[in-house]
């Protein structure tokens, strides 16, 4: 498989920039609570080994970003019996099975509680692109509804409760960086990494399905970097601000999802070619995510590179939530 041609125009902006449709609903509706929604990127990810359950074993440093969603939410009033749904992407199932229904579902089976609620979804993460966007979504749901109800659950309820909805989601409920074992939903907290870390998000018109992914993978092909030595050497470095050398970004899924589609290849390459000496597909891709060294944001044309490899690219910085204030949330970029 290779990548779509495109006749759209590409697209190139700051993380933070807010959107006209965001504006309106501002406007529109009296929501009680406006939360940011960020993806993630994975610094690294092995594949440790294939469980007997079918899922993978996995070992991967997560990290939050200032690009993502914006949810806005409001507390509808106790005769309601049910949630109202809309967001800005159309094609987004606004049935059961949309992970921010299936969070408020959860949290009301979980706490007793019996509130609805109206939630708007602005979608800028792009879906089946590795970056978490759904799962972020849900997290970022069951925070709202316990911040709206009066905090009936601790952070370790919601982080206990959101292993029922996807491995992902549990990461979302933590600071923002976090060593994640078993299927992604075992968290070890690790120390802040630089906010000031600068990258770029690049992804193609296509999305790429995580099973087709682990159906490609070579077991006999795994990367032998021992994830600890990979985890002490991020947080070493990017806890200081400073790069971490190109080889030690080692994704394992990252081969077959080349394998699948050869075009993401050429789009590291061309990254690679303009000066990035770090680039890498994030989780099961397809989007790829270059470090930017202090002298590349002035020598890179992002709008170029855009409409060059048909794709749109986001620049972005790490981010995370306050420390010791467990009803802080993610700074929101497009306050």
């Amino acid at each position: 498989m290779s990548l779509p041609s495109s006749t759209r125009a590409r697209l190139f902006v700051v993380a933070g920039t807010p959107s006209s449709s965001l504006e309106s609903r501002r406007k529109e509706g009296n929501f009680d609570l406006e939360l940011f929604s960020p993806a993630k990127v994975n610094l690294f990810l092995r594949i440790i080994r294939r469980r007997e359950d079918g899922y993978h074993e996995l070992a991967s440093l997560f990290q939050t970003v200032a690009f993502g969603d914006t949810l806005l939410f409001k507390a509808l009033p106790a005769s309601a019996t049910q949630d109202e749904f809309a967001s800005s992407f159309t094609s987004l199932v606004t049935d059961k099975s949309n992970l921010v229904l299936r969070a408020l579902d959860l949290f009301r089976r979980k706490t007793g509680k019996t509130r609805h609620f109206q939630v708007y979804l602005e979608k800028r993460t792009p879906v089946q692109a590795g970056l978490g966007g759904g799962s972020s979504n849900a997290a970022t749901t069951l925070f709202a509804a316990n911040q709206l109800l009066g905090c009936p659950a601790s952070d370790k309820d919601l982080i206990e409760w959101s292993k029922e909805l996807g491995s992902d989601i549990t990461f979302f409920l933590s600071q923002g960086t976090a060593y994640c074992t078993g299927r992604g939903e075992i968290l070890e907290p690790v120390p802040a990494l630089s906010p000031s870390t600068h990258l770029y998000i690049v992804k193609p018109p296509i999305g790429l399905s995580t099973p087709a992914v682990f159906k490609a993978l070579d077991l006999n092909a795994l990367s032998k970097e021992d994830p600890r030595a990979l985890l002490s050497a991020f947080t070493t470095r990017l806890g200081k601000g400073e790069p971490v050398p190109p080889s030690l970004y080692v994704n394992d899924l990252e081969p077959p999802a080349f394998q699948c589609i050869p075009g993401l290849k050429t789009i590291k390459e061309s990254l690679l070619s303009k000066g990035f000496a770090a680039v890498m597909m994030s989780g099961s891709g397809t989007s790829i995510f270059a470090m930017a060294p202090p002298s590349l944001p002035a020598s890179f044309d992002a709008a170029a590179f855009a409409q060059e490899m048909d794709v749109d690219v986001w620049a972005t910085t790490f981010t995370g939530r306050p420390e010791n204030d467990p009803r802080a949330w993610y700074p929101n970029p497009h306050a």
